[in-house]
């Protein structure tokens, strides 16, 4: 089953064409990079601010010191994480142009000497075994080539004892909203996601991959395939979005 929804998951593309999710992806993000912040926040009602929160207060009790943000994008994770917690933070992603756009970000707000960002491959980390107190992804395990080996990465870098949060999309449990929340995601998101970022199959994307990807239940048993124990589950908005608390053994 879980060799089964990792293929499913790797065959949903950006584009058509042979080449690999990894490739695409990167591409993909490259070229809305400029626009995703202000798509972001447009596309979601500016609640995506207060899903990042609700996530970063699973780890507050801990008082973590280094924090992987995984698929850190342009940073919003990263600074929210430093903003909150006050702790060093690291922040990776796949896009060279996401991670430029961070930068200026974190500069900006006179954060360089706290946070720190670099292009890297989430299946492939290129950090020490045993390292962060705790590492963080948000919206972005379902980009991941392949989910189970981007799990296995995260757990190999996480110190005996710490936590991983990851913050997705999943499906609505009551039925009215479900139908209201799709039809949104299908049809009016693609549309305003596409004219402002001037590529419709980006959205197109993120409603299909958001649409396929294991949540609840199912993406536990994917932690647990990692090496991680889950420890909690949080719907947020309705099931909108929900934050998944997960430790080390």
């Amino acid at each position: 089953m879980f060799s089964y929804l990792c293929r499913q998951m790797a065959e949903i593309k950006p584009y058509s064409g042979a080449d690999d999710k990894r490739a695409q992806v990167e591409r993909m993000f490259d070229g809305i990079a400029p626009s995703y912040d202000l798509l972001n926040h447009i596309l979601s009602f500016g609640v995506d601010k207060g899903w990042r929160r609700k996530s970063i207060d699973l780890l507050a009790d801990r008082k973590p010191r280094e924090i992987l943000d995984v698929a850190t994008g342009t940073a919003d994770m990263a600074i929210a994480i430093h903003k909150r917690l006050g702790c060093k933070v690291l922040g990776c992603d796949i896009s060279p142009k996401m991670v430029e756009v961070g930068v200026k970000k974190i500069e900006n707000a006179n954060l360089t000497q706290d946070i720190s960002l670099c292009v890297a491959d989430s299946e492939s980390l290129p950090f020490s075994s045993n390292r962060f107190d705790a590492v963080t992804v948000a919206f972005g395990v379902r980009n991941f080539a392949n989910l189970d080996k981007g799990l296995s990465q995260m757990c190999r870098v996480l110190k005996p004892g710490g936590r991983l949060v990851v913050l997705e999309f999943s499906t609505p449990p009551n039925a009215l909203f479900r139908t209201i929340y799709n039809f949104y995601f299908s049809n009016i998101l693609p549309l305003i996601g596409g004219a402002i970022s001037r590529d419709k199959r980006a959205y197109n994307y993120l409603c299909r991959s958001a649409m396929a990807f294991p949540s609840g239940e199912d993406f536990e048993r994917h932690l647990y395939a990692a090496g991680l124990k889950p420890v909690s589950r949080k719907m947020l908005t309705l099931g909108i979005a929900t934050a998944y608390l997960a430790e080390k053994p």
